[in-house]
């Protein structure tokens, strides 16, 4: 791709993208005041639905541009692991075995903690399921965490203030609760490798700070949130209906998912093996949520083919940065672009000092919850959760507003600490 023109109209197209999220509201709005075009706007307000519509945008003009053997040439050099795994544990992780084993687990520790039961609940499920991400990844943490979210909270009446300030710690504990070990937050394990963090590594440089930001925020969140938790009563009674040796199969599946999260010819596998064993024992399942997984994917899909073009301008950007000013650059262009995008284009540069690398990865992952786009999972937790905000719809403004406090408290663990 030689034409000169091709990065700036790339960076145009993504800008485009991105100022698209935060218009998701207002293309509500419009189908509701024009119900004869209703479909359409309804398809502009969707947020999964922004980056694959703007990545067919630029695919058309690459093919328009450059020519079908180079644009089909970059289309095939992009990783779409990602997207797939992200799927795939989506789909397994909704299930009702595995969404009943969580919350009875959820339920027992909330007895034990001394505080009124609604209060307990609510902490755990913005603590513990986000550190749970370290383990069984962080798609998996948010799809579990979001779901019973909707149960325990977003299903009742409560204010927007509620919906936003839980939505906005939720985003960032899963960023940074995942990365107590190597291999379950993106923006981490694209540099585990390269770079030869280990398990060791992860939680003396990251892991524990990462726990108390965790804990504080959820504490935070309860504290000033108590009045209006308690007035929703008791959270609704754990039961396991599902025999355990279906519990035992999902979540051999869901393992055997996480296991193999790099190699996409296994796990979706796995995932096709899933689905047919889900149809053969219905009786013990919900709806898959298959369509929402399959937006999600498109979401993430469309941010490859967007964010590979944007390399020229985001990584001397980066590099010209100081550790401290990369740790706060990195917090900023997270809110911007997919933050396992930034630590991989950090993980091609040699040379760095370990502080620096160390502020890249910190800093990406801290201001993973300020969009819908800075981390993976987050369109997996607004797939889930969507439908109980106003007019379907989460505003990306007072995402953002939500998501300030919790991510300062996360950059003062790993900047103070």
């Amino acid at each position: 791709m030689n034409n000169p023109f091709l990065p700036w109209i790339a960076a145009g197209i993504f800008l485009l993208a991105v100022l698209h999220t935060f218009c998701t509201k207002y293309f509500e709005h419009m189908a509701s005041q024009h119900p004869r075009h209703a479909g359409v706007w309804h398809l502009l307000g969707e947020v999964e639905v922004v980056f694959g519509l703007w990545a067919m945008v630029l695919t058309f003009i690459l093919f328009a541009m450059a020519g079908k053997t180079a644009t089909l040439d970059y289309l095939e050099s992009r990783q779409f692991t990602e997207p797939l795994f992200v799927f795939a544990i989506m789909v397994v992780a909704a299930s009702r075995p595995i969404l009943q084993a969580c919350s009875l687990l959820v339920q027992r520790m909330a007895r034990r903690v001394p505080l009124p039961l609604t209060l307990a609940h609510y902490f755990l499920l913005l603590s513990v399921v986000p550190l749970l991400g370290s383990l069984i990844t962080e798609p998996a943490a948010m799809t579990l965490a979001a779901l019973m979210l909707r149960d325990a909270v977003f299903s009742m009446r409560v204010s927007e203030r509620l919906q936003y300030a839980t939505l906005g710690v939720l985003f960032v504990n899963v960023s940074i609760g995942g990365t107590l070990t190597p291999f379950a937050a993106p923006p981490v394990l694209m540099v585990a490798t390269t770079w030869q963090w280990d398990l060791g590594y992860m939680l003396q440089t990251f892991g524990w700070r990462a726990a108390m930001a965790v804990i504080v925020n959820a504490a935070l969140v309860t504290f000033l949130m108590k009045k209006e938790l308690l007035g929703l009563g008791q959270p609704p009674v754990a039961r396991m209906t599902v025999p355990p040796a279906v519990v035992v199969v999902h979540v051999t599946l869901l393992l055997g998912i996480v296991l193999f999260a790099d190699h996409s010819v296994v796990f979706m596998g796995l995932l096709l093996f899933f689905i047919g064993y889900a149809h053969a024992y219905a009786s013990h399942q919900d709806r898959l949520i298959v369509r929402e997984a399959l937006l999600v994917a498109f979401f993430l899909a469309g941010l490859v083919v967007l964010g590979g073009l944007q390399s020229w301008w985001l990584q001397p950007l980066l590099l010209n940065l100081g550790t401290d000013v990369a740790f706060y650059g990195a917090v900023a262009l997270t809110a911007v672009t997919d933050n396992a995008a930034l630590t991989y284009l950090a993980s091609q540069v040699p040379g760095l000092t370990d502080e620096f690398k160390v502020a890249i990865v910190a800093g990406a992952v801290t201001g993973g919850g300020l969009t819908v786009i800075a981390n993976a999972p987050n369109p997996a937790g607004i797939a889930v959760l969507k439908d109980r905000f106003d007019e379907g719809v989460v505003h990306a403004g007072k995402l953002l507003l939500a998501a300030l406090a919790p991510t300062a408290i996360a950059a003062m663990a790993f900047k103070v600490l």
